[in-house]
């Protein structure tokens, strides 16, 4: 998708993405990955969510990155938070003790800005993504990040010949394709979602799996 679009959505309030809590599956299943407190996560195209405290709560050091700035500003707004403003290599960095999010574009990001990740969660970016544009996204973060860095990555699978996206539809099969050749993917679990998803219902689906994943270098 075209930044404009995500733009567009946010300052139109068109995010029925977020959620209101922190995400369930990442409460129960991060825990597994064993990464060691004080590890930064990156968490990218994070919006506003709350996960990002609940890891900061947890002892992690946190890095967002979000393409929105009203979405930025809504999280810290929210939250009751005033970050500290830089510049950081053609992007803004957003700091709060140790949250910090970087307002602009994922393929904007340099090696040396997520030098010190060393742990990553993806809920909402691979999904967000049309195919062309999650290749990209997959080779470009490999090539980023440091050697050894697990992933906890949540997917929705559907018939995406019912629907367009976003979000957009991820099998195993592509998780496969775009992860297995460097990395060891685990699929944690495999849930239901349409009973929480009215909004995907009413768009016409009939099935809708949220799936969990550990990725790890291989």
């Amino acid at each position: 998708m075209e930044p404009d679009y995500w733009l567009g959505r946010w300052h139109r309030g068109e995010t029925g993405w977020h959620l209101d809590a922190v995400n369930r599956h990442l409460s129960t299943f991060w825990p597994g990955l064993e990464v060691p407190v004080g590890t930064q996560v990156l968490v990218p195209l994070c919006g506003k969510t709350l996960d990002l405290l609940w890891l900061a709560g947890q002892g992690y050091r946190v890095l967002g990155v979000e393409l929105s700035r009203l979405a930025i500003d809504a999280f810290f707004v929210d939250n009751g938070l005033t970050p500290t403003v830089t510049d950081d290599a053609g992007l803004r960095r957003y700091r709060v003790d140790e949250l910090e999010i970087l307002c602009g574009d994922v393929f904007a990001l340099s090696a040396a800005q997520v030098a010190g990740v060393g742990a990553v969660y993806d809920r909402a970016a691979l999904i967000a993504l049309p195919p062309a544009l999650r290749e990209r996204y997959a080779t470009h973060l490999n090539a980023l990040l440091p050697a050894g860095v697990p992933r906890l990555l949540i997917t929705l699978d559907y018939d995406q010949a019912m629907i367009s996206g976003p979000p957009f539809s991820v099998s195993n099969a592509e998780v496969e394709r775009l992860f297995g050749e460097t990395h060891r993917i685990t699929a944690l679990a495999a849930f239901d979602a349409l009973p929480e998803s009215p909004g995907m219902r009413q768009r016409g689906l009939t099935e809708l799996t949220e799936r969990v994943y550990r990725i790890d270098p291989a």
